[in-house]
């Protein structure tokens, strides 16, 4: 639809189709545009997780030991927040498609690069390519799916969508569990690249672009930069908030397996295994939550989940037998990432249509730039006290900090949406 057609905003609000964020209404069919967007953000934390997993056997490859290896996880973190300004600012300026599309193609690519990288260096700098593109994903993706989701379902999808990384890691713990030990971690990370270029083709083909985009859209980068600047207040909410939100997952998540080994002696198969279980609740927790918030608000739900983290923390921290301690983490994996599964709606719904492609992401990934001490900290905390004092008084640290900052700002109701 050209510019000069585009419908106005006020006559969208009008318009008794309520699938879209505030203002612009659609027929467009929205479930390939959303499984676009769970699919990316799905590859994106089954590569990043694969790192995670292979960390030991890749610094073995390359003569390097585990904290030189963890540069190419810092590396990937620190450049994510590139990737949001760069892929959101092209979202906003020509469509969701596009940059939505290129960001599965370079996945592809940097797949491939990983599994033939020659040298350590090149592996670090194919590592923080990886971060643009992890970085710019998440964004585009979101902004793509819930200007087409339905209203009355948005909650629960955005949970769904948001747990596309605890599907990710339960793909890459299969894969590494499956191949590692007959075939190195170089083939894993090629298993990513074909699904990738297969949802691009999918993107381009089969999705049309987002209709409040095409009723909101800048037409040059100047608007969009002056948008930005305008709604600066936001933008630094965004990136607070998401800093309390990315110290809840990684606070409870980095160091979880370390816990594992030291309180409870387990090998590395049981690791990932107790792992990969609290996976299960994080993705239920990211649905039930979900829903919720589509029934109490968005903030409401949130404070919910993390209230209940905070009753979980002794279970999940102080257990005594494993079965006990299985319980813990899918109790703690569903309150966390229930609560996680709210984002994507609620960060879209706060955002200016005009910037929804760069505001939320960039928020995001700025975000997990100030929260990426808190393994650090947590780690020297346990130095002192031990893994399930340090975990524990960790815990109720952030899910009070979470909880705050979530109530702290006011959210788009439905009701509000509805209204326009």
């Amino acid at each position: 639809m050209p510019v000069s057609q585009a419908p106005s905003v006020s006559s969208l609000a009008a318009a008794p189709n309520d699938t879209l964020l505030p203002g612009v209404a659609t027929q467009d069919p929205w479930v390939g545009s959303f499984l676009a967007g769970m699919a990316g953000w799905t590859l994106d934390a089954f590569d990043f997780f694969l790192v995670v997993f292979s960390l030991t056997a890749i610094g073995q490859t390359f003569g390097q030991d585990d904290k030189h290896v963890t540069y190419a996880l810092f590396a990937t973190l620190a450049l994510r927040p590139i990737g949001a300004f760069f892929f959101g600012g092209i979202a906003d300026r020509y469509g969701r498609r596009i940059p939505l599309a290129a960001n599965l193609v370079l996945f592809a690519v940097v797949e491939l690069m990983t599994g033939f990288a020659h040298s350590f260096v090149q592996f670090l700098v194919i590592r923080a390519i990886f971060g643009v593109v992890m970085g710019g994903q998440w964004g585009v993706g979101v902004s793509l799916a819930m200007e087409k989701v339905p209203l009355r379902l948005r909650g629960v999808l955005s949970g769904l969508l948001q747990q596309g990384y605890a599907i990710g890691f339960l793909l890459a713990a299969a894969a590494y569990y499956t191949l590692f030990d007959k075939h190195g971690w170089r083939p894993l990370f090629l298993i990513g690249a074909l699904p990738a270029l297969l949802v691009a083709a999918f993107v381009m083909t089969k999705v049309k672009e987002s209709e409040a985009w095409l009723a909101e859209r800048h037409s040059t980068f100047a608007g969009i930069g002056r948008t930005m600047a305008t709604h600066w207040k936001l933008f630094v909410y965004f990136t607070v908030f998401m800093m309390a939100m990315h110290m809840s997952s990684h606070g409870t998540q980095d160091l979880y397996p370390t816990f594992l080994q030291r309180q409870f002696h387990f090998n590395s198969h049981q690791k990932a295994a107790v792992s990969a279980i609290s996976m299960v609740g994080a993705i239920l927790g990211g649905l039930c939550i979900g829903w919720l918030s589509d029934r109490l608000g968005r903030r409401r739900a949130m404070v919910f989940a993390m209230v209940g983290a905070v009753c979980v923390i002794p279970l999940w921290a102080f257990a005594q037998t494993i079965p006990l301690l299985i319980v813990g983490a899918v109790l703690m994996q569903f309150c966390v990432q229930g609560a996680w599964g709210v984002v994507p709606a609620h960060l879209a719904e706060m955002s200016p249509g005009s910037i929804r492609g760069s505001l939320p992401g960039l928020g995001n990934q700025c975000g997990v730039l100030l929260a990426a001490i808190a393994p650090t900290l947590e780690a020297g905390v346990a130095k002192r006290t031990g893994y399930p004092v340090a975990m524990a008084s960790t815990a109720v640290v952030v899910f009070v900090l979470a909880g705050i900052l979530t109530m702290v700002r006011g959210e788009r109701s439905s009701m509000a949406l509805r209204k326009g």
